[in-house]
């Protein structure tokens, strides 16, 4: 379990975050949502580590995550971040590869091999794994990044933004897999995104913040309410039920 308990990051005199509290429960994908400027990323590169905190505290599995040594925190969380960024030519098995470093520091052993071929199976990468990045379209490369974050193996996955430069079909794919990690292997993901659909139909639990501040949380039924998004984004969306499932409509 996370717990983040009055968690605040400011930028000169303006608060990103502020007074943030929340749970996120084992087994679940959690889903943070809001306008641009919420503070949904700056939330969770701080639960990482990636970024300092002003105040507050983070907690994984009652361990406060700025005490846990880094090689060991990489083998419980791993994050992929919005950007990413490889200055060396690499091909995209070396780069899933990458995954494994916590564990192998870069002297990769057959066990660690088996989980770099895994992720590059669950993200449908083999006829591309020995192409470089460079040579991929924009969505080859997101999918590839989230196989070497898969690789890591670990029972926390935060990803922000992962549908970025997706299309539809590999959106879903990620969705679906992320939900069968869930399912299947236990895993607790959280993730920041910005299509609400996609976290009306996959996600157990949603956050929404607006301005640094948590405006609602709870299960995904309660957070897909018109009231509730009307507040979020200052605007009608109606909502519609199909296959048990809500679906927002904001286009009119």
């Amino acid at each position: 379990m996370i717990e983040v308990k009055q968690l605040s990051k400011k930028y000169g005199s303006k608060y990103v975050v502020d007074d943030v509290s929340l749970t996120i429960e084992k087994g679940t994908i959690t889903s943070f949502i809001g306008p641009n400027g919420a503070g949904k990323s700056t939330l969770l590169s701080m639960i990482s580590r990636l970024l300092s905190k002003d105040a507050g505290e983070i907690y994984i599995d009652n361990q406060i995550v700025g005490q846990v040594k880094s090689n060991e925190l990489a083998k419980k969380i791993s994050i992929l971040k919005q950007a990413n960024h490889i200055d060396i030519r690499l091909t995209v098995r070396d780069l899933v590869s990458f995954g494994r470093f916590p564990y192998s520091q870069g002297k990769l052993t057959k066990e660690d091999w088996i989980y770099v071929d895994e992720a590059i199976e669950y993200m449908e990468l083999e006829d591309l794994q020995d192409r470089y990045l460079d040579q991929l379209s924009g969505g080859q490369k997101q999918r590839a990044f989230i196989a070497m974050v898969l690789a890591q193996n670990t029972e926390y996955i935060l990803l922000d933004e992962p549908l970025n430069n997706l299309d539809m079909k590999h959106s879903v794919q990620i969705m679906k897999v992320l939900r069968k990690l869930v399912d299947e292997k236990g895993k607790t993901i959280v993730i920041v995104i910005h299509d609400i659909n996609f976290a009306s139909f996959y996600s157990d639990h949603i956050v929404a913040l607006k301005d640094g501040k948590i405006v609602k949380k709870g299960p995904t039924a309660e957070i897909i309410d018109s009231c509730v998004l009307k507040c979020v984004y200052d605007m009608d969306i109606c909502i519609q039920d199909i296959n048990e499932n809500k679906m927002c409509v904001y286009f009119s």
